[in-house]
Parts: C-alpha cells; sequence; structure tokens
C-alpha cells in the first residue's frame, strides 16, 4: 500500500480531529448524560431530543445550519467578530465544533444507559457514609460506570473518524486544515484516481471493521462476567 503525503496528512488531520471531539465531549457529554439518567424535570424529553437530533438528521443539512449559524452573517460569526475572534466555518476550529455537535449522542446516550444501570442503591450507601454528591461520583458511580465509558470513547472516536456531510459542509476541503480522511476519498473518486481512493477506503473499512469486533469481544466479556 502506497499512501502519498496528502493521504497522510489527511489521515493525521482525522486522528487529531477524533482525539479532540472525543476528549471535549467526554468532558461534556459525561454532566449532561448524568443529568439526563438523574433528573426528572419536564423538559428531559426535550433536552433528549435534542442531543438524539444528529442520529436522524442528515449531516448536510445539520452542516448547512452549523454553517450559516458561525458563518460572518449568523448570530455566533457576529459575536466573534465583535470580540476580535476569527470565523469558525473553513477551519480546523469549527470542524471541532461541527463534530462535537454532531457526535453528541455516540457519548451520551452510552454514559446514560451505564448510569441508569447503576441504580440509586450505591449512592444512597454513598449518602449514608458522609460522602459528598462529587465524592459518591467519582468513588462510585464512575469506577462503576467504566465499561460504558470505554463504549462511549470508542463509539465517539469512530464515529467523529467517519464524519463525511457535517465536516465537508462547515470545514470545506482546505489541504492540511480541514481535509480529513471521507474528503480525501471524495478527492480522489472526483479525479478518477480510484486505486488511491480504493487504499484509503480499504483502511477505513479495516478500521471500522476491528473498532466493532473489539467493542462487541469487550461487551461479550463483560456479559460473562454478569
Amino acid at each position: 500500500m502506497f499512501l502519498s503525503d496528502n493521504d497522510l496528512q489527511a489521515i493525521w488531520l482525522t486522528i487529531r480531529l477524533a482525539a479532540t471531539v472525543t476528549f471535549i465531549l467526554l468532558l461534556l457529554g459525561t454532566p449532561v448524560a448524568w443529568w439526563l439518567s438523574r433528573t426528572r424535570c419536564w423538559c428531559k424529553g426535550i433536552i433528549s431530543a435534542l442531543v438524539s437530533l444528529p442520529l436522524v438528521l442528515p449531516p448536510s443539512v445539520m452542516g448547512f445550519y452549523l454553517l450559516v449559524f458561525m458563518g460572518p452573517q449568523g448570530p455566533a460569526g457576529q459575536l466573534m467578530q465583535s470580540l476580535g475572534l476569527a470565523s469558525l466555518p473553513f477551519t480546523f476550529s469549527g470542524l471541532v465544533v461541527a463534530s462535537v455537535i454532531y457526535s453528541l449522542p455516540f457519548m451520551v446516550q452510552p454514559l446514560q444507559a451505564a448510569f441508569d444501570s447503576i441504580g440509586h442503591r450505591p449512592l444512597e450507601v454513598a449518602a449514608t457514609l458522609r460522602a459528598s454528591p462529587l465524592d459518591a461520583f467519582f468513588s462510585v458511580v464512575i469506577p462503576l460506570s467504566l465499561p460504558g465509558f470505554l463504549n462511549a470513547i470508542i463509539l465517539t472516536f469512530a464515529h467523529t473518524v467517519g464524519e463525511f456531510g457535517v465536516v465537508l459542509m462547515m470545514g470545506g476541503n482546505i489541504p492540511g486544515e480541514t481535509r480529513v480522511i471521507s474528503v480525501q476519498i471524495f478527492d480522489h473518486v472526483e479525479a478518477f484516481e480510484y486505486a488511491q481512493a480504493h487504499q484509503l477506503a480499504a483502511l477505513m473499512v479495516g478500521f471500522s471493521f476491528v473498532v466493532m469486533l473489539g467493542l462487541y469481544a469487550f461487551r461479550s466479556e463483560q456479559n460473562q462476567r454478569k
């Protein structure tokens, strides 16, 4: 397999994007998932629907509205201009923001399921031992939810690697800045460079298969321990 410098650059940019998005969503998605798991607020259904929206919304539609919202004439774009900050569209930072929104359910939903499975009893026991809510979360909830965290991290990373519509709409096709693997494959196909496209596509298929195989093997092992 021979990969060009542009291919390698796209691979590195994709890994960088996926790692950044996964880390940000781990910080943001954990409290969201915990709130959804524990709250009885009337707006829980609305928030859950908003979090899950990227699962059913066409990526190009979401990318379009993010582009409009963050563009120079959009609310977020005008706010950033007033603060003297650069516009987000067609930048790596813009890709990160768009990918965080688009991959949000892949982090939140596995974590929420893991939190739901814990129940209230472990936290009640921790409270009787005078553990604060924060201490109980880090000493009880997180250890019991480690499989859920691992699932969420793997799914978020893999989903971000495979994004196309959102990143193309929001980031365009700038080498070294926004051209990720999926866009690079698209470029090869447009140029009738099917051999190069096949190499990258086969790499993506292999990566996806290994990720899912590892995930199912981990889940099978967890089920056997129960």
